[in-house]
Parts: C-alpha cells; structure tokens; sequence
C-alpha cells in the first residue's frame, strides 16, 4: 500500500543510534517489530497485570494482550488512513515494555520509593528497555530501534527527565517535551488506539469479574446507546454475546470516529510530509462528540472498578509488596542477580530489577525474603 506524504517512509528515517547496515528483506520499521518480539521484556508482558493481578484470572488482560490489542487497532486505523503500519505496529508492541508488576499500583510505588533519585517514569523506563536494558547484541546495549519507534515509545516525560534525556542526546526523542512538539502521525495514533483499547477491555473484565454490572454502565451513553442497539437486532441476546457485540460495536464506532476526524483534520492541516505534521498540532484525534462520550466512559471506570473496594485491596497489598522489595534490595544488593547487584548505582539498579520483574516473580521473590505471602 502506498504511503500518504504525511507517514514516516522508513527510507527517510533519522536512523538508529548505533549504526547498522540495512536488513536484505526488510524495511527499517520491520526490523523494529521484529526486534521487539523477540526481546525478552516482551515475552514478560503475558504474566504483567493490566487491572486485575495475573493469579486473579486466567482469562483478564494482560499487558501481553493489551499491547497486541493496541496494534491491531492501531494497524487498522492507519491502513485506512495510508499511515506506516509497521511503524505502528512497532510501537504499539513496546509502549508497555517498562511497565512495573502489578500495572500501576506498582509504577505508583516504586515512584515513591525512588522520588529521591530522580523518580519512576514508566514510559521512561520503557525506553530504558529497549535504548539500555536488553542484551541481545554484541555490540551495544538495548535493542537500537530507529528514532521513530523510540520516540513513540516515549508517551509521556517530566520536563526534567526530557532536559536530561535531551543532554545526553541532543535533538532526541526527548525533544518535542521541551519545545511542545508533536511525535509522528504513527505514534499520535497509538496514544489514541492504546486509550480505545484499555477503555474497552476494562469493560469486557470488570464484567466478567463480577465488580462491575451491565446495569451500572447504563448510565454511560457510550455503552447504553449500543446496549440498545444491540437489543433491538437481537432481542434474545443476553451473557456473553450480549456484551462482547456491545464492546465489537464500540470499538468499531470509535474506530471509524478516529478515522474521520483525523481525515478531516489532515485535510484542513494538508500537511507536506511527516516532518510538517509534526508542527501543526495533534492530528489524530476523536470527534469532539466521541471524545465527550469517551471521557464518560473513562470517568465510570474510575469510580467504579479502578477504585472498586476489592481492587484497591490488592493494590495497597501490591505497592506493599514492590516498597518492601526495594527496601531489602537496597539493603542488601546480594540479593539481587550478580550484574544488578555489582551496578554502581544501587537505588537505579534495584528500581530496573522490579521493573522488570512480572507479577508472580515479585510475588515469590517477596515471600522468600520476607516469609509473608501477601497475594494469596
């Protein structure tokens, strides 16, 4: 499929920071993708809580899940709007690699427990994986993706980390957090599909978990209107069915807003290239309509399942359990793998060592330090 001018061609990409020839048979933003499936913080993503902690159920979304549901989505919006799927895709499978155990009950933690050595950041920390973290190649550290995926990855940044980060590579993917530019069309539009997809999915497990009830989302207009919709084709339906077409319609209308809007605003901004979008402001973006509706949406999960009394249990036994596992690594590094252990910065070391860790790792590791299992 040919690209809009408006894409990232993988041709004109500002490369990697580490050079490498090019692969025989595959684009730049390929080799990306490729790269990232294989690395070893990928595979993790399969035992790493979205809402519910991995030994809670075998059937909630994972991270794993999650980032491949944000690709698909991601992956249909830009064929449709001739954006550089790969590119997408690419990000779409990193955005969560530095993603603590325990979804972000443990970001909120380990934040707190290195608030006085600069913070945790986890979309930070997902860049740190793959610039850093893995080791796959003789050569360099990290997984030397192209500019492009990196600076998608990077989401969010605190304007010190962005000055830091910008220091040490000047005009990087830091960048745009110091001078309120736009990253590329690719990674406006996984920001985008990642907030559709957690949106939804939360939906689809917080019913099937029993904490929330399709009654109560009757008061979200998001969720009712196609609620009724449904029922009026098939007014028999009920259980499963009657919600997963619910969520299948959902998604589908959102996509669609995605695409219209985003046409529209492309036309009124007919930007020249990839380089041009990024200085006309955010581009891919929902109907103003969608976004009010979405927001309801997002509202409603707040106040009802992400602060569900029984979700807010687990996570106060959650951030107990990664607080109590820096305190003992930090006081006796021994603890920890041989290359963490031997690190100079001790506090930096012990915060990737969690980080890294999924959900039921941290839950062992805690109790065999501490003899205490606390997510039973």
């Amino acid at each position: 499929m040919a690209l809009a001018r408006y894409a990232c061609d993988p041709a004109g990409s500002r490369g990697r920071r580490h050079a490498e020839a090019p692969a025989p048979t595959r684009t730049e933003y390929q080799r990306d993708r490729d790269r990232i499936v294989h690395s070893t913080a990928f595979r993790r993503l399969v035992y790493k809580t979205q809402v519910f902690l991995n030994h809670e159920g075998d059937l909630f979304r994972t991270r794993l899940t999650h980032s491949l549901e944000v690709a698909q989505l991601g992956r249909s919006v830009a064929r449709s709007l001739q954006l550089n799927e790969d590119l997408v895709e690419a990000i779409a499978l990193a955005h969560d690699l530095g993603h603590t155990p325990f979804g972000h009950a443990g970001q909120d933690a380990l934040n707190e427990c290195m608030a006085a050595h600069g913070g945790f950041e986890h979309n930070l920390q997902s860049l740190r994986v793959v610039d850093e973290l893995e080791e796959r190649y003789p050569s360099f550290n990290g997984l030397n993706l192209t500019f492009e995926t990196r600076e998608g990855i990077l989401k969010h940044c605190s304007q010190a980390n962005a000055k830091r980060l910008d220091a040490a590579e000047p005009n990087g993917v830091a960048r745009r957090f110091l001078d309120h530019s736009q990253p590329s069309l690719e990674a406006q539009l996984c920001n985008l599909a990642d907030e559709i997809a957690y949106n939804a999915h939360d939906v689809d497990d917080g019913v099937r978990s029993g904490l929330i009830t399709t009654d109560q989302l009757g008061e979200v207009e998001l969720f009712q209107s196609f609620h009724a919709e449904t029922l009026e084709e098939f007014p028999d339906l009920q259980g499963r069915r009657l919600l997963y077409e619910i969520i299948r319609r959902m998604l589908s209308t959102q996509v669609y807003d995605v695409i219209e809007a985003t046409r529209a605003a492309l036309q009124a901004a007919n930007p020249a290239s990839a380089g041009r979008a990024r200085e006309a402001g955010p581009l891919v973006t929902f109907s103003e309509s969608m976004r009010d509706r979405s927001a309801v949406l997002k509202q409603f999960l707040l106040r009802n399942l992400y602060r569900h009394p029984q979700v807010v249990a687990k996570t106060g036994q959650a951030q107990q359990v990664v607080r109590e596992l820096f305190a003992l690594y930090v006081r006796d590094p021994a603890q920890m793998p041989a290359d963490f252990a031997a690190r100079s910065n001790t506090a930096r070391a012990v915060a990737d060592y969690i980080a890294g860790m999924t959900d039921r790792f941290a839950a062992r590791e805690h109790e065999r330090l501490t003899g205490r299992n606390l997510l039973a």
